[in-house]
C-alpha cells in the first residue's frame, strides 16, 4: 500500500491524503449449488466489505469556507477484476468493495453486468444508499462455457461526484487437465442410540475411509423400515472424513429392527436400530388432535410476509403426549415451534405458528409434519398452500438517504415497486404527519420502471420531533421515519490538558490537540488564543466553520528558555451550544542540561571538638559560561 500527503499553501486549513493498495489476489470459490435465502443475501451484502482504497474530497484551501459538501465520493477497491484461468464448467467469484469516502450520502441506483459467462452472485435490491464513510460490496461470478478468453463490464449507476462507475472484467476458460480424484469409500455408520422406545430421534454419523477431496462428498442414506426416516443424502465437507444426520422414528406397536444403510459408489455400511413400543404407566395411551388438517394463505404479494396462521396440537389421549419435532417443507413456508420436544398432559395443548413469505410468483405448496409418541398417529401432517402474486407495480418499499435532519434541510427519498410499473405508470400518494417536513402530494413511477425519486424538505424546529412519511398505492402503504433535530453546534476536544513534562532548555517539544464539530449543525470557531511563556501553536487559521464530523488539529509547542515550571492555556471561542468558550490547560518544566546540582559530600562524617572538614558540591553537567552559584547553609550554629 502507498500513500501521499499534500500540505496546501499557507492560509489553507487542511491537507489532502490519498491512499490506495496495489493489486491483491481475488478469492475464488467453487459453486456448491446451495442457495441463500432472501434474508441471507441481506446479511451477505452487509458483511462482505474490506476497505482497500480511500479518497478524501474537498482538498485545497478552505479557510473561512462555510459551504457543506453536497455530493459524496464513491471509491472502488479495484480498477478491474481478473478471474485468471477457470476450468470450463467451474465457477470463480471476485468481489469489488465500494466505499463512500466523504461525509455525504451516495446512492447506487443500478448494478448490472455485461459479458458472456459473467453474472452477479445475487440480485441485490437497488437503489442502495451508502452513508458517509460506509461501504458496500458487489460480487461477480465467472462461469466459462468454452475454452478461451472472455471480457465483460460491471456497471454501477450512482450520483457520486465521480459519476457512473465501470469495472472491466476478464477471465480465461481452460480445459480440465486431470480427471477428478477417486472418492473414498464408506467405512462405517453409527448412531448415538442402539434402540428407541416410542417416537424419537437418533443422531448418526457416516465415516469415510479417507478425507473427501476439495469438492466434498455426498453419501446416500436409506432405511428399510417406514417407521424410521432419514435424509436421502448426507454431505461430507471438503477434506473431512465424516458427516452427520438425524434418524427420526415414529412409534411402533411391536418391537422390530430397522436397518439404515449408507452407500457411495460401490461401498456401503449398515447400522441396526431397535424400535420398541412405548409402555404407558397405568395402561393409558397418548394421542393427539389438530385444530386443522390444512392451511391456505391465498394470494400474497411476492416478498411480502402474509398474516401468520396457527395450528393447535392437543393431547387428547389418556397418557402424556410428547411432541418431539415439528418440521416444515415447501418454499416460502416456515414454522415457529418453541420449546420442542415438549410433553403435554392429557387435555393440554400447544400452538404452532406458520408463516408464508413467497419469493416467486405462482401456486406454492408445502407441509407441516408433527412427530409425537402417539402409537396410532405419531406423525401428523398438515398441508400448506398459497400463491405468490407478482402483480405489476405493487409498492414494495419507501426509504430516504438520511433518517435525521438538523435544522433546515432535505432528504432524497425513493419509492420502489416489486415489478415494473404498467403502461401509463403507477401513481403513489405521499403524505407527512408533521408540517415541518413536506413532500409532494403524488409521485408517478414511469411505465417500465421499478422506482422513482422525490425530495422531502424540512424546516428548522426548536425541539427534536419525529416525522413519518407515508407512501400509498392501492391497499399497500409504506412508512419511513425521519427525526427532525434543532440546530445544535457542539465542540469536542481530544484533550482538556497538555503536560509536556521536563523539557531541556531551548529544545522544543510538540503535542497535538484536535477540535471536532460533534453537533448536529455547523460549528464556527471564531478565535483561538494562547497564553503562557515558552508555549506556541500552529496548524489552523481562524475563524473557521466545520460541518458536523469535520475537525481541525493544532500543533502546540513548548520551548522553555528558563529552568523551572511553566504554565499556560489555550482559549477556544465558538458558537457551540453550552460550551461556547473551551479552555485547554498547558504545563511543562524547563530542565537545564548544564549546572544542575546533583550531590553534596564531605571527607569526614564527624568532627570531635573544634575542627574543619573539606566538602564538595557536584553538578550533573559542566557549569555554563560565567560559572554556577550554589547557596550553602548549616542547620547547627
Amino acid at each position: 500500500m502507498h500513500s501521499n500527503f499534500f500540505v496546501p499553501p499557507a492560509g489553507s486549513t487542511r491537507g489532502c491524503v490519498h491512499a490506495s493498495s496495489g493489486s491483491s489476489p481475488l478469492q475464488t470459490r467453487r459453486r456448491t449449488g446451495s442457495s441463500l435465502s432472501k434474508r441471507g443475501y441481506a446479511i451477505l451484502w452487509a458483511v462482505m466489505f474490506s476497505g482497500m482504497a480511500v479518497a478524501v474530497s474537498g482538498c485545497g484551501s478552505i479557510a473561512g469556507n462555510t459551504n457543506a459538501v453536497t455530493a459524496g465520493t464513491l471509491v472502488a477497491s479495484a480498477n478491474a477484476l481478473s478471474f485468471g484461468n477457470v476450468t470450463v464448467g467451474q465457477t470463480a467469484t471476485s468481489t469489488v468493495s465500494l466505499k463512500n469516502a466523504s461525509a455525504e450520502t451516495v446512492q447506487i441506483s443500478q448494478i448490472s453486468v455485461a459479458g458472456t459467462s459473467f453474472t452477479l452472485t445475487s440480485q441485490n435490491a437497488v437503489p442502495v444508499t451508502v452513508a458517509g464513510g460506509a461501504s458496500v460490496s458487489v460480487s461477480v461470478q465467472f462461469s466459462p462455457t468454452a475454452v478461451g478468453s472472455a471480457a465483460g463490464t460491471l456497471t454501477l449507476v450512482n450520483n457520486s461526484t465521480g459519476g457512473n462507475m465501470t469495472v472491466p472484467l476478464s477471465g480465461t476458460g481452460t480445459a480440465a487437465s486431470n480427471p477428478p480424484p477417486a472418492q473414498p469409500n464408506v467405512s462405517a455408520i453409527a448412531c448415538t442410540n442402539a434402540s428407541l422406545t416410542g417416537a424419537g430421534t437418533d443422531n448418526c454419523t457416516v465415516t469415510l475411509s479417507s478425507a473427501a477431496d476439495s469438492s466434498g462428498a455426498s453419501v446416500s442414506v436409506a432405511s428399510n423400515d417406514s417407521a424410521v426416516t432419514v435424509p436421502a443424502t448426507v454431505a461430507v465437507a471438503a477434506n473431512a472424513t465424516s458427516g452427520t444426520f438425524v434418524a427420526t422414528a415414529t412409534a411402533v406397536s411391536a418391537s422390530q429392527t430397522a436397518t439404515i444403510t449408507a452407500s457411495m459408489g460401490t461401498s456401503s455400511a449398515t447400522y441396526n436400530l431397535q424400535l420398541d413400543p412405548e409402555q404407558s404407566s397405568g395402561g393409558g395411551t397418548p394421542a393427539l388432535s389438530l385444530s386443522a388438517s390444512s392451511l391456505s394463505f391465498g394470494d400474497v404479494t411476492v416478498n411480502t410476509e402474509a398474516t401468520p396462521q396457527f395450528i393447535t396440537v392437543t393431547s387428547s389421549g389418556t397418557a402424556p403426549l410428547t411432541i418431539n419435532a415439528a418440521t416444515i417443507a415447501g418454499a416460502g413456508f416456515a414454522v415457529s415451534a418453541p420449546g420442542l420436544p415438549r410433553t403435554l398432559a392429557p387435555g393440554n395443548a400447544v400452538t404452532l405458528q406458520v408463516n408464508f413469505d413467497p419469493t416467486s410468483a405462482g401456486a406454492l405448496t408445502g407441509s407441516l409434519t408433527i412427530i409425537t409418541n402417539a402409537p396410532a398417529s405419531g406423525t401428523a401432517v398438515v398441508t400448506l398452500s398459497g400463491t405468490g402474486d407478482a402483480a405489476a407495480g405493487a409498492l414494495s418499499a419507501l426509504f430516504c438517504n438520511r433518517n435525521s435532519i438538523a435544522g433546515a434541510g432535505t432528504a432524497n427519498c425513493t419509492v420502489s415497486l416489486n415489478a415494473a410499473a404498467p403502461a401509463g405508470g403507477l401513481a403513489v400518494n405521499l403524505t407527512s404527519n408533521n408540517t415541518a417536513l413536506t413532500v409532494p402530494a403524488t409521485l408517478t413511477v414511469p411505465a417500465g420502471n421499478t422506482s422513482a425519486f422525490f425530495t422531502a424538505t424540512a424546516t428548522a424546529v426548536t425541539a427534536t420531533v419525529t416525522a413519518n412519511l407515508t407512501a400509498t398505492s392501492g391497499t399497500i402503504s409504506k412508512i419511513y421515519a425521519i427525526e427532525l433535530q434543532a440546530e445544535a453546534p457542539a465542540l469536542s476536544l481530544s484533550t482538556n490538558s497538555m503536560n509536556f513534562g521536563d523539557v531541556n532548555l531551548n529544545t522544543p517539544a510538540t503535542q497535538a490537540v484536535t477540535l471536532t464539530s460533534s453537533g448536529s449543525s455547523p460549528l464556527t470557531i471564531s478565535n483561538v488564543t494562547l497564553a503562557g511563556t515558552g508555549f506556541s501553536m500552529t496548524g489552523a487559521t481562524f475563524p473557521v466553520t466545520l460541518n458536523p464530523g469535520q475537525a481541525e488539529t493544532l500543533q502546540v509547542k513548548f520551548d522553555p528558555t528558563a529552568a523551572g515550571p511553566a504554565t499556560g492555556s489555550i482559549t477556544i471561542a465558538s458558537n457551540a451550544t453550552g460550551n461556547g468558550t473551551a479552555v485547554i490547560s498547558l504545563a511543562g518544566t524547563g530542565q537545564s542540561t548544564a549546572g544542575v546540582l546533583s550531590s553534596l559530600t564531605c571527607n569526614s562524617g564527624n568532627i570531635t571538638g573544634a575542627g574543619s572538614d573539606t566538602c564538595t558540591v557536584t553538578l550533573s553537567a559542566a557549569a555554563p559560561a560565567g560559572g554556577e552559584i550554589v547557596t550553602l547553609a548549616s542547620s547547627n550554629s
